[in-house]
């Protein structure tokens, strides 16, 4: 069966109840981004109540939730599409690591697009600290990495082109199901992540586990440290080349000045 015919009642009988972890980074400034602008916690609390009624109305079905769970659900239009969310007004899509290593490598491979989609950005001097979080998910799944619909793989793996993912994620909404479960095509274990497709399959309301990570972007590529427990990784400048989009990356471009 190939991906055309891949229909919502075709999808229900291979969706399975799955639980877990997945993971996924963020820039810790957002604990701090609005605090430089005030003189206390209490104006900071008053200032982000005040910004929250700007904001789009939150999904019914996702009150209650930590922002690191909900935001993907509550932006749209969404400026540009992702493997599992079309561009536009297309329903929302936490994405999700089921290793933490996964996660990492997922961000760093963004992180090396940012600076190739922006030849005069100058690498910078420091680390830049982010947080990895776990999220406890649980909900009706599909499984792209097991038969049948592992058939499909060059499909759900392709490096640019996600319209059949796309495709899949509409008939998966229309089937009951809550995550996708695929290949990271950034991960060198090739481990699986996780595709979210509603607030309902967070199992708990906040993150279970965080962690600190310091990563550092350099004209040799990215060097990551997690102090507790120890763990560093690194991802040299042909860590993700397979990706055409990194083709024309500027390596060896200038340091800001001081």
């Amino acid at each position: 069966m190939s991906s055309a015919i891949w229909t919502p009642t075709a999808l229900s009988s291979e969706t399975r109840p799955y639980g877990g972890k997945a993971w996924r980074l963020v820039e810790a400034q957002h604990r701090v981004s609005t605090l430089r602008l005030v003189d206390s916690l209490t104006e900071q609390a008053l200032l982000e109540a005040v910004l929250d009624e700007t904001k789009p109305p939150m999904p019914a079905e996702c009150v209650g939730l930590d922002y690191l769970f909900y935001t993907p659900f509550r932006y749209r239009p969404y400026p540009s599409g992702s493997r599992f969310r079309r561009a536009g007004a297309a329903p929302g899509v936490w994405y999700g690591s089921e290793r933490v290593e996964t996660a990492l490598a997922e961000m760093v491979f963004y992180r090396f697009l940012f600076f190739a989609d922006s030849p005069d950005t100058p690498f910078p001097d420091q680390a830049a600290e982010f947080t990895g979080f776990s999220a406890r998910i649980a909900a009706a799944a599909l499984d792209l990495t097991t038969p049948p619909l592992n058939r499909d793989a060059a499909l759900w793996t392709h490096l640019t082109d996600y319209a059949a993912c796309q495709a899949l994620a509409d008939g998966a909404r229309g089937a009951g199901v809550g995550i996708i479960r695929y290949l990271s095509v950034r991960d060198p274990k090739a481990a699986a992540n996780l595709a979210v497709l509603t607030c309902t399959a967070f199992a708990r309301p906040a993150p279970v586990d965080r962690q600190t990570w310091r990563i550092r972007i350099g004209r040799f590529g990215a060097q990551a440290l997690r102090e507790h427990p120890d763990l560093r990784m690194e991802f040299g400048r042909n860590a993700f080349a397979a990706d055409p989009r990194l083709a024309a990356m500027n390596w060896d471009r200038k340091r800001p000045r001081r």
